[in-house]
């Protein structure tokens, strides 16, 4: 994940490229600030910018391209020399990056579980039936309609602050969010209950903050290195090996999450199709100690999930939704 080249020479000036959502520029800010404190002498800047994905709010991301949306921009940055890094959610980052770039560095992860957030409710049980809840996630959504099928569940787009918005306005009796992103703003104190991962397995990376950079820059991935966790990185990249095997996008319902236990990773994988129906499910565990080994563990999962049917899930919501980014 990270350049093994080290160079002695610290860089005079960084640019990051970011969004502009209040997230988007904390995670951007998080990771300025940590540069400067290993480069002091170095000039880190941001680049904010607006994104089609922030842009185009009144339809799901599986609609209009899928969660690409929120990283072309950035990348075009970075291609044309206006910006040297890019931070993002790597829940939003395409499992095949283009031609020329590179995840360079992912760092420790904050919490990835779903959360439960209401004005009036403790938690999902606690809702009436036809309580409206909102998500913007065909996997959130799967596992809502599988666990409470007497709950209405309706999209939520937008950045965190108008998803608070339109939950605070009445629009929603209850939201499903990252845990990390409230966390993150200082906002934990909106979150009701946190999701088991039994009961909502996260999107793979989710919770984890990517660096992306232009491939042919191998002093900047240097510069770059301590910035990247390596427990962090090795269950990421097993997560997400799991859905680009599978050929994952925006319009499937795919989990998977990896966590350690005494040394051991232990990766879950989930596909259903959108109302929660035909769900497959698959584990695994090994003790990885690189990125192949992460892989590898990966595979396996995504070899069980096949043979559960799997693989034709994803063709059928992909047929019937042709053209869409993976993710």
């Amino acid at each position: 994940m990270n350049s093994e080249t080290h160079f002695s020479a610290p860089p005079s000036t960084l640019v990051i490229a970011s969004r502009e959502s209040r997230l988007a520029m904390w995670q951007a800010e998080h990771v300025r600030d940590v540069l400067r404190k290993l480069y002091p002498s170095c000039d880190v800047r941001i680049l904010g910018m607006t994104t089609r994905g922030d842009r185009i709010l009144d339809r799901t991301l599986s609609k209009v391209g899928g969660k690409g949306l929120f990283v072309k921009e950035l990348e075009n940055a970075l291609a044309d020399g206006r910006a040297d890094l890019a931070v993002h959610s790597l829940k939003d980052v395409p499992m095949e990056l283009p031609d020329g770039f590179a995840l360079t560095a992912i760092m420790e992860r904050e919490d990835p579980r779903d959360a439960f957030v209401s004005n009036d409710y403790a938690a999902l049980d606690a809702l009436p039936p036809a309580s409206v809840v909102g998500t913007s996630s065909l996997r959130r959504e799967a596992m809502l309609r599988a666990r409470y099928p007497q709950l209405v569940v309706e999209p939520l787009r937008g950045n965190l602050d108008t998803r608070l918005a339109k939950l605070d306005r009445g629009d929603y009796a209850a939201i499903i969010l990252a845990a990390a992103g409230l966390k993150r703003l200082g906002l934990g104190a909106r979150i009701r209950a946190c999701l088991d991962v039994g009961e909502s397995l996260p999107a793979a990376g989710q919770g984890a903050l990517g660096i992306e950079i232009r491939a042919d820059r191998p002093e900047l991935a240097a510069w770059l290195a301590p910035l990247d966790h390596r427990p962090t990185a090795l269950a990421v990249v097993a997560e997400r090996t799991v859905s680009r095997a599978l050929g994952g996008s925006c319009d499937v319902p795919l989990a998977a999450h990896a966590q350690w236990r005494e040394g051991v990773l232990h990766l879950a994988g989930r596909v259903s199709m959108p109302d929660g129906s035909r769900p497959a499910f698959a584990e695994a565990a090994a003790s990885v100690t690189s990125i192949d080994a992460a892989s590898a563990l990966g595979h396996e999962v995504a070899l069980v999930l096949e043979g559960q049917g799997a693989r034709e899930i994803v063709s059928m919501l992909a047929s019937a939704n042709p053209g869409e980014s993976a993710v």
